[in-house]
């Protein structure tokens, strides 16, 4: 499979893109070179069967390499492997990639989340978006986790100070005293609750996503 590679003048980690336009441009130059006298013409003809037989071994290697035995797509691998909570072996599947699609972004932001690691998650999530504007999954997954990031980040109103309280203790941990905030609905005990059902939704989501492909 080296050769093939060679042929077209890109390394074997080349992405799927760099191999069609290295092929589109030798297959350009070959069939403008064949049209010449003597052995330039010769040798541009069979340079052009050499390269149109390199294209196509590769990517039936690669299009090969996508299934596994069971016939599962890549991708399908991975998310069976998020359900069952193997995080290291989807983080291995996704390295292997050789093209890094919308899909792919969007799973790379699953195992981030299922590691706690919400930023990165988030922003994996946002290249996904770009590259797949269109794509309802994505953009309901982004605002979940947009929201749920924005209100950790959120300064705590029960502390002006930015000291963090104990909405289970009897006392106050800061200068302010009151749990209670008008202008939030409600007291820590609500703000609590709606903290929790955030924090549900975007769980079911990322479950949901890899299990119910």
């Amino acid at each position: 499979m080296k050769e093939y590679y060679k042929i077209l003048g890109v390394p074997e980690t080349a992405s799927d893109e760099q191999i069609r336009e290295a092929y589109y441009r030798l297959k350009g130059k070959y069939m403008e070179d064949r049209w010449q006298d003597g052995e330039a013409g010769n040798e541009a003809a069979k340079m052009l069967n050499k390269l149109e037989t390199a294209y196509n071994e590769i990517r039936a290697s690669r299009e090969q390499k996508a299934q596994n035995t069971e016939g599962q797509s890549a991708f399908e691998k991975v998310s069976a492997c998020l359900k069952n909570g193997d995080l290291s072996e989807a983080q291995r599947l996704l390295d292997d990639f050789n093209e890094r699609s919308a899909e792919w972004h969007y799973l790379q932001a699953v195992v981030f989340y299922k590691k706690n690691w919400e930023n990165e998650s988030r922003k994996q999530l946002e290249i996904a978006m770009q590259m797949d504007p269109t794509n309802v999954k994505y953009r309901e997954e982004y605002n979940k986790l947009k929201a749920k990031t924005d209100y950790k980040n959120t300064e705590n109103p029960y502390n002006k100070q930015g000291d963090r309280q104990n909405p289970y203790s009897s006392e106050p941990q800061g200068q302010h005293g009151s749990y209670e905030d008008p202008q939030m609905g409600g007291n820590a005990c609500s703000e609590c609750i709606s903290c929790c059902y955030t924090y549900l939704c975007v769980d079911c989501l990322f479950s949901l996503c890899c299990g119910c492909r």
